[in-house]
């Protein structure tokens, strides 16, 4: 691949087009702080979330699916148990798999989850935070819980050993969002706003959204930009629409802005390099 390859508003379009069309079914095992906005924000989008925890039935549920998302937000030893057998199903089937490492690096817990899942196989997918990505790249750095201690900038170098790791793709989101794959193409995307980071669960649905993307375009290096295009935009949106009102109304607007973005809207307000620079 040509490290700088680049993408068209166009083509990010046609990803979009492709998930309401297709209406992807997402096997979401997340945590339970976000449940009800990731299944909101993908039926918004278009995509059909389930969520599914029961070691009964995740292997079952895995194998109709069209991806599988995995989010460590709120941790125990049943729910890790019920990722690696999801895992195991979604490798048979080879259909994407997201990962979301929330909080990698906050406890020792955590990081053990992260490399017994990781033991398994590498997911198509790791979309987190500066500290998120170092953490999970042996990159020793202090967290604040779920939240970033680090900058983007200082986890440019771990994204990319942890790409190489998977042999996949990593995102590091942050003010201006940075999107590596392991073959060396890098992009960056300085779309979203800062009232995002103010509604819980916005990160962990967008990581469902790229899963749904990934469902649809098989290059995850563009399906992930798509997801954290179409996120971004919309939260532009929806600013403009509830900055008066405040964050409580901006979260519905980003529903409505996820549902109704148009294409005019990506073509006029993408905000993408394809060299990361």
């Amino acid at each position: 691949m040509n490290p700088t390859a680049s993408l068209s508003a166009r083509e990010i379009w046609a990803d979009i087009a492709a998930v309401r069309q297709s209406r992807p079914l997402v096997h979401c095992i997340t945590n339970l702080v976000v449940t009800n906005f990731t299944a909101n924000v993908l039926l918004a989008c278009g995509a059909a979330p389930v969520m599914a925890h029961a070691h009964e039935e995740v292997q079952d549920m895995a194998g109709i699916a069209q991806g599988l998302l995995l989010n460590i937000g709120t941790l125990d030893p049943y729910w890790v148990q019920s990722m690696k057998l999801a895992f195991a199903a979604a490798q048979k089937r080879n259909i994407p798999v997201v990962l979301d490492p929330v909080g990698a690096g906050a406890t020792p817990y955590r990081n053990q989850a992260l490399e017994e899942l990781l033991s398994q196989g590498a997911p198509g997918v790791v979309r987190g935070n500066a500290s998120e990505v170092m953490s999970m790249a042996h990159i020793a750095v202090t967290s604040r819980g779920v939240e970033s201690s680090a900058s983007v900038n200082d986890a440019l170098g771990a994204a990319q050993a942890l790409a190489a790791r998977i042999q996949g793709t990593v995102c590091v989101s942050g003010e201006v969002d940075h999107i590596l794959h392991a073959d060396g193409r890098h992009a960056s995307l300085r779309n979203g706003h800062e009232w995002l980071t103010r509604i819980t669960g916005v990160g962990c649905a967008l990581t469902a959204l790229i899963a749904a993307v990934c469902s649809v375009q098989p290059d995850y290096w563009r399906a992930t930009i798509t997801g954290m295009a179409w996120m971004g935009i919309a939260g532009e949106i929806a600013f403009e629409k509830a900055q008066h009102a405040g964050i409580g109304s901006m979260a519905v607007a980003l529903l409505d802005a996820l549902q109704q973005l148009r294409e005019e809207d990506v073509v006029e307000r993408l905000r993408l390099v394809a060299d990361g620079l």
